[in-house]
This record gives C-alpha cells, structure tokens and sequence, in this order.
C-alpha cells in the first residue's frame, strides 16, 4: 500500500514506455483522524494464480487529489 501526497511526487522522464494491461480495479473513500483519503486497488490479471488478491493499493489525500486533476487536465488539454 502506498500513500502519495503532493510533498513525494516527482516527474520521471523514461526511455521506454509501454501500456500494461487491463485489470480490475475498485476505489474506496475513508476518513481517518479526520483526513479524507481515496483509495484505488488494483487486482490480479486474469491468469493470476490469485485473482481476487488485491495487487497494489494508492492512496491521495485532498492535496494530491488537486495536484493529479492539475497535471491531468495539462496532459490531456482538459479545459477546467
């Protein structure tokens, strides 16, 4: 599991990009020590031995949410 905020994010140019594959997701939303969080969990591919197995977890406070939309709407030329 891993919690990104706004302070531990960096831009990382790479040599070689390639698209994964599709797999299932789910997001939750929880509040804790009165901090709102959002939660994305990612599962096994297909083929997986354990499928239903959460694979990884990323959590984004209020801040980091408004930094994603940010770079988002830059990268896809979303008009806000």
């Amino acid at each position: 599991m891993a919690l990104i905020t706004k302070d531990n994010i960096k831009k990382l140019d790479k040599d070689r990009n390639s698209v994964h594959s599709k797999v299932r997701a789910t997001y939750t939303i929880f509040t804790s020590d009165g901090k709102k969080y959002f939660q994305i969990d990612t599962y096994g591919s297909p083929t997986r031995e354990m499928k239903d197995k959460i694979s990884q977890s990323i959590q984004v406070d209020k801040e980091m949410a408004k930094e994603l939309i940010k770079l988002m709407m830059d990268t896809f030329d979303i008009l806000d």
